[in-house]
């Protein structure tokens, strides 16, 4: 089997930043073992997989090196990418039929906006795994279903984690948000997802479907400006609208080709 595949930087404007994602365009759906081998062959925190089925829509699906996932962002952005730099598509915006139900894509400007469920935490003690691959308790922490909120005091201190990845892969949810306010934005971020095979995520777009509601409750606004800290970095504009979140990024096509399997 031939496929073309597409390497595209997610959630910023230059090449080696952002968050990585192979794009995998398909005729039709093979077996779900070889997605899951392609994607642990990539190696990249997710590849996207999909087939179209009318002029805007198609079926979506990520996969991590080692599970498939119910919705991500950054990946979701690189499929836009690839569809309207690389594939010739015209009309936006576009649908993507998912795990978590029908997520649409728009184009705006040089920017890709992506329209996605609102996954607010409430508040909860952190537990002692946590707090030990953290190295550092938070001010505050709220759960979600699947993610853990730790908020901290500034962005250094976001910066400034060393996670104990052992600790965390016993933490469940095994998703895990610090957050703070921002220097330079509204709010800074970064994401770890051991329980997915993802020590450190770069750029998350999911995880803003949690941080939204929060930092738009907290700072009393539903637009917001948001950098993730992680070592390659990212960028995006958010707002809160209902049960939804919008959030988006610009991305930079690194590497196209054909792979065989």
């Amino acid at each position: 089997m031939n496929l073309p595949i597409y390497w595209v930087d997610a959630f910023t404007d230059r090449a080696f930043h952002g968050n990585p994602a192979a794009v995998v365009p398909l005729d039709a759906w093979p077996e779900d073992a070889l997605l899951q081998r392609i994607a642990n062959e990539n190696g990249l925190s997710e590849t996207a997989f999909f087939v179209r089925k009318g002029p805007a829509r198609a079926d979506l699906r990520w996969f991590t090196p080692a599970i498939e996932i119910d919705l991500c962002g950054h990946a979701t952005l690189a499929t836009a990418h690839v569809l309207y730099h690389e594939l010739g598509q015209a009309e936006s915006p576009f649908v993507f039929d998912t795990r978590s139900g029908p997520l649409s894509v728009a184009v705006r400007g040089p920017l890709f906006e992506l329209d996605f469920p609102a996954r607010p935490a409430s508040p909860a003690p952190a537990p002692p795994e946590l707090l030990r691959g953290l190295g550092r308790a938070p001010l505050e922490s709220y759960r979600s279903e699947r993610m853990w909120l730790c908020v901290y005091p500034s962005a250094e201190d976001v910066r400034a984690i060393t996670p104990d990845f052992a600790a965390l892969a016993k933490v469940a949810p095994g998703r895990i948000i610090p957050t703070a306010p921002g220097e330079d934005c509204d709010f800074v971020s970064r994401f770890f997802a051991p329980d997915a095979g993802v020590a450190e995520d770069p750029v998350t777009g999911s995880a803003h479907c949690t941080l939204v509601p929060y930092w738009a409750k907290r700072l009393g606004k539903n637009k917001l400006h948001a950098r993730q800290v992680s070592q390659r970095g990212g960028e995006l504009w958010c707002e809160l609208d209902g049960d939804r979140v919008r959030m988006a990024g610009r991305g930079v096509a690194y590497l196209k080709g054909r792979i065989e399997v």
